[in-house]
């Protein structure tokens, strides 16, 4: 794999006025799958694209499809995204880029990050999101629409065409910098706030406690929204064993015992940050 920051200066690609009429109204559209629809069609009159996905991952947890789009329509490329946030997102390229401390600074930054399908070792990743949908290659444009919260906008080549030539990855960054202030703009009215208050006290618990693993931000964010265990396994895609474990690492984590002293958590002011750091 590699990733690359685009420069602000790279100037953006010309689209037509049809294409940009569409990218903006998709912005606050009630389909949740029309961003990445507009924005596939438009990747498309430059180079041959097949699926787009748009996923957020926010403070550290498990990411939540945004968006897709997939030529062929239906469910299809929605069933994948849901394996993929649910079994592989920890072994993708994207979560060890955004996962670094370097790249947590760089808030401005604008990063592409390619990933081929003969790059990933773990089979079973690669059958479920590579194979199985046959796709050969990935490209990914990262950003930060807010502190702790990144955005990929994912582009995938069917295996038909192979992989993305440099000057197709030159396309891309023609028209990254447009894509990534519609996803931007995007989160913004439908992101983290129109999730309920649960995305809100798991952000805060984040916050206090920035040695919770991503399993147990996500065991949190079910107990949090107030699914049961075996609720939180199955999406997760564990044993409710394995829940209870998570969240009673968790729960040791911040100090408390029980899911009231978590939500009375959540529920007072701002409480140390030295918490959970022993």
């Amino acid at each position: 794999m590699r990733f690359w920051r685009i420069s602000p200066s790279n100037r953006s690609g010309q689209i037509s006025t049809a294409r940009a009429s569409d990218l903006v109204m998709s912005i606050s559209q009630a389909d949740p799958d029309a961003l990445a629809a507009s924005m596939l069609k438009t990747v498309g009159d430059m180079l041959p694209v097949s699926q787009c996905t748009i996923f957020a991952y926010e403070f550290d947890a498990r990411p939540r499809t945004v968006s897709a789009a997939d030529h062929r329509g239906g469910r299809f490329l929605r069933d994948v995204a849901d394996r993929y946030t649910t079994h592989f997102y920890a072994l993708d390229g994207n979560r060890a880029i955004i996962g670094s401390p370097l790249k947590r600074r760089a808030q401005d930054a604008l990063l592409l990050h390619q990933q081929q399908s003969e790059e990933i070792e773990n089979e079973a990743y690669r059958a479920a999101c590579y194979a199985q949908p046959n796709v050969s290659d990935r490209l990914s444009l990262l950003m930060q629409p807010v502190e702790r919260v990144w955005l990929s906008i994912n582009l995938y080549r069917d295996r038909a065409y192979g992989m993305f030539g440099p000057g197709e990855v030159e396309r891309v960054e023609s028209v990254a910098p447009l894509f990534a202030h519609a996803a931007k703009s995007h989160y913004s009215l439908n992101g983290q706030h129109q999730q309920g208050p649960a995305a809100a006290m798991l952000a805060r618990v984040r916050r206090a406690c920035p040695a919770l693993t991503p399993r147990e931000l996500d065991v949190l964010r079910g107990t949090l929204e107030g699914a049961s265990a075996a609720e939180i396994a199955q999406q997760m895609g564990v044993k409710p064993a394995s829940v209870i474990t998570y969240q009673k690492r968790a729960y040791a984590r911040l100090g408390i015992s029980s899911q009231r002293q978590l939500f009375a958590l959540c529920l007072q002011p701002e409480w140390g940050v030295d918490r959970g750091r022993g």
